[in-house]
């Protein structure tokens, strides 16, 4: 049960973090969000806060911000399609009924002659009581249409994505990557300021209980100076010492509260990888310092990321295995694992998830960020946008592939965990 919570927790928070950046700079350019949603599938949950309806959905698979212009506007009021108008207190249409107008007796009802809901902002018609003068009636840039009880906010092409400049709607796709690195690196934060910095000084860090070291009687905090005359100037000296010599007796010259004192501690054996080497059960130093939490927050995540990067270049070279791709069930068993080793390597995965949540997006394929941002670069070269229907059949046909790969990257993970 603490795998799948765990699960839950990481990847709904990777997905949240990931949206809420294309929410945030999409709100900034002035874009009407539609909705806000967690998963993909029929809603589980709904909730409107002023323009936006935040939604979690059925599959944990993803999430989206739906904005205004990306997909065609819902509805078009055809000449002679008969609506009710309802009117704010600076006398434009508040709403259009669509149907039931018997419940809105207080609406007017016109037959349509002419709306534009994009750019002029009227509607104009035949009223019911005067059927035969037509009259113009303004419409706020806040209306809603009403369908079967349900109010959708119209979306004035200022409001749309496609009618703000190339680096505003750019930075709204770019935003969800970007707050996946920024994500990880507060993670990395937190964990460096809890657990804190490992520092080279010779200086005991924790001493596990069935040590060498606790049974020799050193202590947390005991300064190394010298190790059988050896002079010591840094941790790492320290760990060499101790590695190369197992099952020898090492006389530790060590400084405690100001005083000298000299302890004889005798490394255990232990075989990592085929290498057997020495250990006395002592943790490395560690500096809980808010200025070096940061600093290592920035080091783990251009680390991680490094990484993650070096991993594409090994798919690119050809050396490409689909047992080097893991899905959903291939991230659950890692989590596993992972939850069995605590808290703070928990956190550290989620990080590293981010990372490559946020990298795995940037990659120049369609229906991905990236391919999104390489049609941008395209506009950008070419002075105009690439055909809004070209793109879309790219980016339908990218992301069923995507969907593809998906099934049969999971498919060979049940095989490996769960069928071998």
């Amino acid at each position: 049960m603490s795998t799948v919570i765990a699960f839950i927790v990481i990847f709904g928070a990777l997905v949240f973090f990931h949206e809420l950046g294309h929410l945030i700079f999409a709100k900034r350019a002035g874009i009407l969000c539609r909705e806000f949603a967690i998963g993909f599938g029929p809603k589980v949950f709904s909730h409107k806060k002023g323009e936006t309806i935040y939604t979690i959905r059925l599959l944990p698979i993803g999430g989206f911000v739906r904005m205004a212009g990306e997909d065609p506007e819902v509805v078009e009021l055809k000449p002679g399609y008969r609506v009710g108008l309802l009117f704010d207190k600076e006398n434009k249409v508040d709403k259009i009924i669509l149907n039931n107008k018997e419940k809105y007796p207080h609406c007017r009802i016109i037959e349509v002659e002419h709306a534009d809901l994009e750019h002029k902002l009227v509607i104009k018609g035949y009223p019911e009581d005067e059927e035969d003068s037509i009259k113009a009636f303004p419409i706020s840039q806040t209306a809603v249409t009403v369908e079967n009880g349900v109010e959708t906010q119209i979306a004035p092409y200022n409001r749309q994505f496609n009618s703000k400049s190339l680096p505003k709607r750019a930075m709204a796709i770019f935003a969800g990557p970007m707050m996946n690195f920024i994500l990880a690196f507060f993670v990395f934060i937190v964990i460096a300021l809890l657990q804190g910095v490992p520092t080279n000084e010779p200086k005991l860090g924790e001493i596990t209980a069935d040590g060498a070291a606790n049974a020799a009687g050193l202590l947390k905090g005991d300064i190394v100076q010298t190790i059988n005359d050896a002079e010591i100037s840094s941790w790492s000296d320290v760990v060499e010492i101790i590695r190369k010599n197992p099952n020898e007796n090492l006389d530790f010259l060590i400084s405690r509260d100001g005083v000298e004192q000299e302890i004889k501690v005798t490394p255990k054996e232990q075989t990592i990888e085929g290498e057997t080497i020495g250990i006395i059960g002592v943790y490395s130093p560690v500096e809980k310092s808010p200025v070096k939490a940061v600093s290592a927050g920035f080091t783990e995540t251009y680390f991680w990321t490094k990484q993650i990067f070096v991993m594409l270049g090994t798919l690119i070279s050809g050396q490409f295995s689909i047992d080097m791709l893991s899905g959903p069930v291939g991230i659950y068993v890692s989590t596993d694992t992972v939850v069995q080793s605590g808290i703070y390597y928990v956190m550290k995965w989620a990080a590293i998830l981010s990372i490559n949540l946020g990298i795995m997006n940037l990659l120049p394929l369609p229906a991905l960020d990236g391919g999104r941002l390489m049609f941008f670069a395209v506009e950008a070269v070419r002075g105009k946008p690439v055909d809004r229907h070209k793109e879309g059949l790219v980016h339908f046909i990218g992301f069923a592939l995507l969907m593809l790969l998906m099934l049969v990257v999971t498919w060979n993970d049940i095989q490996r965990f769960f069928l071998d």
